[in-house]
């Protein structure tokens, strides 16, 4: 197996079905000394939460949902 020049590499069928890897799960590589290890996120929403941390608090004008649902609507 080889790592391609974009630095993806394709994880047999056979493991993927095994343990459950479908498109789009989200994994983990943690590394132990030497070794790399591929581990299924334990969160689903691992990723989300950590964006919405991110975002929180970078708001700059204050609105309200209905002011920002009619900027939406374009009313």
């Amino acid at each position: 197996m080889r790592i391609t020049s974009k630095g993806q590499v394709t994880i047999p069928r056979e493991v993927r079905e095994k343990f459950g890897l479908l498109p789009h799960t989200e994994i983990e590589f943690r590394v132990e000394g030497n070794t790399i290890t591929i581990h299924k996120s334990q969160g689903p929403a691992k990723r989300g939460r950590a964006l919405v941390e991110r975002m929180r608090g970078r708001a700059t004008i204050r609105m309200s949902t209905a002011e920002i649902m009619a900027l939406t609507r374009g009313e």
